[in-house]
């Protein structure tokens, strides 16, 4: 005697319908499970490629020139012509630069000296926003005219930490011991953190105010796309010719690309932690099952007398385990791929929830309430007819 798959699925559903509150509850166990491990992945996936996304909107061929240290173990300096002279490798595209003053810059001058809250003072070259894909978030940057003069232009971090939410004209700010003026706003330099916190003043304006002896501190170089290692193996011996081991040249890109890959270390404990909650559900179907093996006695021996094999009744009850597991398992992928989908929106990523997400955590949910159900089925299944038709 044989069962159609169509009519065992029928007669799976019965003995869960007859049970709706009990195995809600247990299939309940299953969806949180899945859900977390649904979201986990879902949101990791769409966390790197809203990362990797942004990467490849400001562009990986930004590479960084600063000075590293003398043989001695001193701070060494960047040549004054090294800007100029890395510009003539054909393959870079545009050169800018900051260079370090060691003032300080406050609010006003009443700000004790101790309070600098982590801003520096830099010179800077007049294209800057245009090489590191950052763009002028209120008023002004320097040109030609104002980087000869006491004028300064702010990082987003230098702004807010100097207390400046709007800037108006005549706005001024306490910088190396005397006013600048403040005629600009940063937005964020994603790839170039360090001008976040800075106050920029024009080269010569740095040279006539704060005794700014002219040396870059960092060189921000765009290579042509593709050409970025022919450019970055370059870069050392064409900015100091005689000391190309006092220079360290960098990817910023490189190392978004590495977070980007470092947010997924975690995923194990959250993964961890859903898997146990998946267990949880698992151990729910288990004893709903079990239960209802008990409270069935009556219908297996009906069955059995009417008929039924070991093997039937082995099947139905399996069947209905695997059922409950398995809406679980899709109530779980759907309530995770809905979280995904609701914070990636308000973070403005792209949603991506893997195949390895949904299909695993579905295949998952089933292997869990096989596993769980097993146990019942071959009890319901040992069952003597006359022992399940006696009275209890």
């Amino acid at each position: 005697m044989r069962l159609h798959p169509a009519d065992l699925a029928r007669v799976a559903a019965v003995g869960l319908r007859t049970r709706r509150t009990r195995a809600a509850l247990s299939a309940l166990g299953i969806a949180i499970g899945v859900a977390a491990m649904v979201a986990v992945l879902g949101l990791s996936a769409s966390s790197q490629a809203g990362l990797l996304a942004e990467i490849d909107k400001l562009g990986t061929n930004l590479l960084t020139v600063a000075p590293g240290q003398s043989m001695t173990g001193n701070d060494a300096k960047l040549p004054l012509r090294a800007p100029g002279m890395i510009g003539r490798i054909p393959a870079v595209e545009a050169v800018q630069s900051t260079g370090d003053t060691k003032a300080d810059a406050f609010r006003s001058p009443l700000i004790p000296g101790l309070q600098t809250n982590g801003l520096t003072v830099n010179a800077a070259s007049l294209d800057l926003p245009a090489a590191v894909r950052t763009t002028v978030a209120q008023g002004r940057y320097l040109n030609a005219a104002t980087a000869t003069q006491p004028v300064a232009v702010l990082g987003s971090a230098a702004a807010k930490r100097l207390g400046i939410a709007r800037i108006h004209p005549g706005m001024r700010i306490w910088v190396g011991g005397q006013w600048f003026y403040v005629s600009g706003v940063l937005a964020p330099a994603t790839l170039s953190p360090e001008i976040d916190s800075s106050v920029l003043v024009g080269y010569p304006a740095a040279r006539r105010y704060l005794d700014f002896d002219g040396h870059p501190s960092m060189i921000y170089v765009r290579a042509r796309t593709g050409h970025e290692a022919e450019v970055h193996r370059l870069l050392g011996p064409t900015a100091n010719p005689r000391n190309a081991g006092e220079v360290r040249v960098s990817r910023p890109s490189a190392a978004l690309v590495a977070r980007a890959a470092a947010e997924s270390a975690l995923n194990g404990l959250f993964l961890g932690l859903g898997a146990v909650a998946l267990l949880v559900g698992g151990i729910g179907v288990a004893n709903t099952m079990v239960i209802s093996v008990l409270e069935r006695r009556s219908e297996i021996g009906l069955r059995r007398a009417l008929g039924a094999t070991r093997g039937l009744i082995r099947l139905q009850f399996l069947s209905e385990a695997v059922l409950l597991s398995a809406f679980g398992g899709a109530a779980g992928v759907a309530l995770g791929v809905s979280a995904t989908v609701v914070y990636a929106t308000t973070k403005g990523w792209s949603t991506v929830v893997p195949a390895l997400a949904w299909g695993g955590g579905l295949g998952a949910a089933i292997a869990i309430g096989t596993v769980a159900g097993l146990l019942p089925a071959l009890r319901a299944a040992r069952l003597p007819p006359t022992e399940a038709l006696r009275t209890t």
